[in-house]
């Protein structure tokens, strides 16, 4: 995290806050317009590019929005972007933006790696134990990992909580030879 893309996040975070627009609405937006910046190599050239003009620039962001149906504050956050030469550092700014909207919403993204596929109701529990653990709301992605043995490693933001069989196997053998 920069401190110049951090303070952008917050800046977005402040106004969709303050106009009372969705946040989440928000960052799905602003996530279709990280996928077209990614992949549309033309774009990419137009928006880095020095010698085109801003105003070139917004007019493409202007087509882009009325296309895309871009909500106006993202329109206007993104053309501030371009106007401090800022864009083509959007994907760390939506990163920033979903963890700053995160923390305002009481929202924490989850890891959780398991050796099988979790039922619905293993989830819903897997996922009100850990919001009742880091107290906050919990979006969790699942992955499966065949290699492991049984139990889960749940990671929230730096912190792993690994209740794997392999760690509490590991622990028994730590404790057994000393």
């Amino acid at each position: 995290m920069s401190v110049v893309t951090g303070r952008y996040a917050r800046a977005l975070a402040d106004a969709v806050f303050n106009q009372k627009v969705d946040a989440l609405k928000t960052a799905a937006a602003l996530h279709g317009l990280e996928a077209l910046l990614e992949s549309s190599h033309e774009l990419r050239v137009v928006w880095d590019n020095p010698s085109v003009s801003a105003e070139q620039k917004r007019a493409v962001l202007d087509a882009i929005a009325a296309k895309a149906k871009l909500p106006k504050l993202l329109r206007n956050f993104v053309a501030v972007l371009i106007d401090h030469r800022r864009v083509m550092q959007l994907r760390e700014i939506v990163r920033e933006f979903e963890a700053e909207i995160n923390e305002r919403l009481g929202l924490a993204e989850a890891e959780v790696t398991t050796a099988r596929e979790l039922s619905a109701s293993e989830r819903k529990r897997l996922e009100k134990r850990v919001s009742e653990v880091v107290g906050k709301t919990v979006k969790a992605s699942y992955v499966t990992d065949a290699a492991m043995l049984g139990g889960a490693v749940i990671r929230v933001g730096s912190t792993i909580y690994d209740g794997s069989v392999r760690s509490q196997l590991q622990k028994l053998k730590e404790a057994l030879s000393t």
